[in-house]
């Protein structure tokens, strides 16, 4: 093996490509077939064009070998559960004939079954169905999907590679079905689903495939040694297959650790390592291992996950030390780029300079593509894009923008005791008890109500022109006076204004602040149809002005109830945007929760007894392996107490947190503070609430009794059983009664009758506790 031969033999691909297209097309087909507006064939068609689109994007932006498979309806852990026979009788039974109709049913499930739980693929904020397995899971290859998708992109003239989540990270990935004993291990079915995937191994390769592309990002994570073995036996057993296409197993988002030996010894063709950010250890890890002699090294150094465009030198100086590690070394982002908007050049609204700074999908492989070609044909191919691409490097450095000293030097001057309440929960308990006179088992939401059809026709005129601000809000003030109304007649206790006029729990906020930049067409995939334009954190983030404290007064005055001050917490702020990859995380948060502060405290001035700051990504975005998340923990905790922390003890603060394993951070969630916790719960059947019994959480909390990602309405009866389940964990004076989210997803229909349904139930055990 030589570096030369190694250059020479050098190709740009990508782990996967954005799903939705340029105007959110495949959205706007399923929701419509949902709604029985798009016939199925006619969203199939829709799937279709859009991948022939994304593949001659690939192509034309200079990528040698698109990936196939990635491309999904709703999401590509729940495809791999289909194709894997990985099915549950419940939707089965209830979906019997209709694949398509059952693919949804386990996605969202129906009025008569629930679907499948829902959490967040490793610290992204992009949702995967959790496969349900037990120890009489039945596999069978469905290799359909897989294959007419490779036999699509060859008869175009693509070079292909079809991508399947690795059998390793699906069984690590898994959980036990309900009714399954809480202590099996999914990972024990390893040995009956490898003759599976050898199956489906072997009708990619009869459809055409040279390469197949297993992804296993679950080894980035801190495995047993048990966890390794079971990789080691997996990748032997299927290198020795005869009947198979090439192997590539791909990892990202952290460096491989303990895995890497594993997989550089396993009879595979090749290995996609991550060379950004936490993952920059591969490099030195790979050296120590000797490299990857005979095999093919996939080198993502681009990063899949931010949107700054790519520092071309250094990746380059990356890419020159791995020539002499591999037989072979490809260029590829990070990871998947369905993490990053699809193209910047839409965002057309933006300061010509700053637009050069950033980097979406297409961006990001035209950046693949230059890498490769100057890795094959020398830097001297690619003069002039180098030295554009350091004009900008240093544009960006030298902007005004990035720094603000008057915000540097108030975070420098934070203490400690700035990030503390001085009183102890127990006394902060009886002053608002006091203040509030709340019932047991008190009601609530979570902050948003339904985002109709007319209010975006509102926001969308707003933006037009064809209504000026008056006009709008006079809209939006009719929008909550019917919100204020509906729940005092329902019967909720803590009331929400609705959150209309905001776009987005993050983007509202940033468009507010300054240090953040907003797009117009940035749509990234979270789950299923639900697309989020996360702003871009460019520079040093200061507060202008209040952003929600006129709402929350005019919601107020309408009502003698308490109505929540809402805002979003700090590290939200942070994991649902883009960040700032020029100064560490922490800095950052500070910034953002000093700016959070000021508005918690002109809440309470204006009257409000209740404040929420939601921090659902807390979970999300802790680090994949231990030895990195108590740094994380610290500077993220207090960044939340920071922006809290300035209240009376009369002042009740709430948090929110959803769809996510929260028995990692149950030390972190007391550390903020918080007075009372709402938390997803249904889906996942009360578990959270014997966590926290289960480690002394001292404070109030609402697990969610409505899985508000389904369109079916919980029963009475539902909501009863879990809340008992809850009080077997929670004591009634400690629990809340909520919805597991924010409504804004939902219509006003099954908002009502789950709601009224939710408060029959509390007001059911209010009067069983009584007696």
């Amino acid at each position: 093996m030589t570096t030369k031969s190694a250059a020479a033999a050098t190709r740009g691909t990508v782990h996967g490509y954005p799903r939705q297209g340029q105007g959110r097309e495949l959205k706007k087909a399923i929701e419509g077939y949902w709604k029985g507006t798009v016939t199925a064939e006619a969203l199939q068609s829709t799937a279709a064009g859009l991948r022939r689109e994304r593949w001659q994007q690939l192509a034309d932006a200079g990528i040698d070998e698109v990936p196939t498979g990635d491309f999904s309806l709703y999401d590509h852990v729940l495809d791999t559960s289909v194709a894997l026979g990985a099915i549950p009788a419940r939707h089965r039974a209830a979906v019997a004939a209709d694949p398509l109709d059952r693919y949804f049913a386990m996605a969202r499930g129906t009025q008569q079954v629930a679907p499948l739980e829902m959490t967040k693929w490793f610290d992204t904020n992009y949702h995967y169905l959790v496969p349900e397995l037990g120890p009489g899971t039945v596999f069978a290859a469905d290799s359909g999907k897989q294959v007419a998708e490779l036999r699509e992109a060859l008869a175009l003239g693509h070079a292909a590679r079809p991508v399947l989540l690795g059998p390793v990270t699906f069984l690590l990935l898994a959980k036990p079905a309900p009714g399954v004993a809480a202590a099996f291990q999914p990972l024990t079915l390893l040995d009956r689903l490898l003759p599976v995937y050898a199956e489906l191994l072997a009708d990619l390769r009869a459809a055409g495939a040279d390469w197949v592309q297993l992804d296993e990002p679950a080894l980035v994570q801190d495995r047993t040694p048990a966890e390794l073995n079971a990789a080691a036996r997996a990748y032997r057993e299927l290198g020795a297959l005869t009947d198979r296409p090439k192997l590539l197993v791909a990892s990202y988002f952290d460096r491989l650790g303990e895995a890497l030996p594993v997989l550089a010894k396993a009879p595979i063709e090749g290995l996609a390592l991550d060379f950004t950010g936490p993952a920059a250890g591969n490099l030195a890890d790979l050296a120590a291992v000797g490299g990857l002699p005979g095999k093919r090294l996939v080198a993502g150094v681009i990063d899949g996950r931010n949107v700054w465009i790519n520092d071309l030198g250094k990746s380059l100086a990356t890419l020159a030390t791995l020539l002499g590690l591999a037989d072979r070394v490809d260029v590829a982002p990070s990871c998947s780029l369905l993490h990053v908007p699809l193209d910047a050049t839409a965002e057309r609204d933006l300061d010509p300079q700053l637009a050069r700074w950033l980097a979406f999908a297409r961006q990001k492989a035209g950046e693949t593509a230059l890498l490769a070609r100057a890795l094959r044909e020398g830097t001297g191919a690619v003069t002039a894009e180098l030295a554009a691409n350091r004009a900008d490097l240093a544009s960006r450095a030298a902007s005004p923008i990035t720094r603000d000293p008057a915000v540097r030097a108030r975070t420098a001057a934070v203490t400690e005791a700035d990030g503390r309440r001085p009183q102890a929960y127990p006394e902060r308990a009886e002053a608002q008890r006091a203040r509030l006179g709340l019932p047991l088992l008190p009601t609530t939401t979570i902050g948003s109500f339904p985002q109709t059809t007319e209010l975006r026709t509102a926001r969308a005129d707003l933006t037009a022109g064809r209504i000026d601000a008056t006009g709008y809000r006079e809209r939006i003030e009719a929008e909550v006076r019917e919100v204020i109304a509906y729940q005092e007649k329902a019967g909720l206790d803590v009331l929400v204004h609705g959150e209309p006029e905001r776009n987005d729990m993050v983007q509202y906020f940033a468009e507010q602040l300054t240090g953040y930049l907003a797009t117009r067409h940035g749509w990234v995939q979270s789950y299923g149809t639900r697309y989020v334009r996360p702003p871009v954190l460019a520079g040093d983030i200061s507060r202008p002005h209040p952003m929600t404290v006129d709402w929350y007064g005019y919601a107020q005055g309408l009502t003698d109830r308490p109505v929540k001050g809402m805002l979003t917490g700090p590290v939200t702020m942070l994991a649902w945007s883009f960040v700032r990859d020029d100064q560490p995380l922490a800095e950052t948060a500070r910034q953002v929760a000093l700016a959070l502060r000021e508005e918690v405290v002109d809440l309470e001035a204006a009257g409000a007894a209740v404040i929420q700051v939601d921090e659902p990504a807390l979970r999300e975005t802790l680090p994949l392996r231990a030895a990195d998340r108590p740094g994380y923990l610290a500077w993220a905790t207090e960044a939340f107490r920071l922006a809290t922390s300035g209240v009376r003890a009369d002042t009740q603060i709430h948090t929110h947190m959803c769809y996510a394993e929260f028995g990692d951070i149950l030390t972190a969630i007391d550390e903020l503070d918080a007075d009372v916790i709402s938390l997803e719960a249904a889906r996942s059947h009360m578990e959270v609430a014997d966590e926290l019994a289960g480690a002394g959480y001292p404070r109030e909390v609402g697990p969610g009794v409505w899985d508000i990602h389904s369109p079916r309405v919980p029963s009475t009866e539902e909501a009863v059983e879990l809340l008992r389940a809850g009080l077997l964990a929670i004591p009634a004076e400690r629990l809340w009664v909520n919805p597991d989210c924010g409504l804004k997803t939902r219509g006003w229909t099954e908002t009502r009758a789950s709601l009224e349904n939710l408060v029959t139930a509390a007001r059911r055990l209010r009067s069983e506790l009584a007696g």
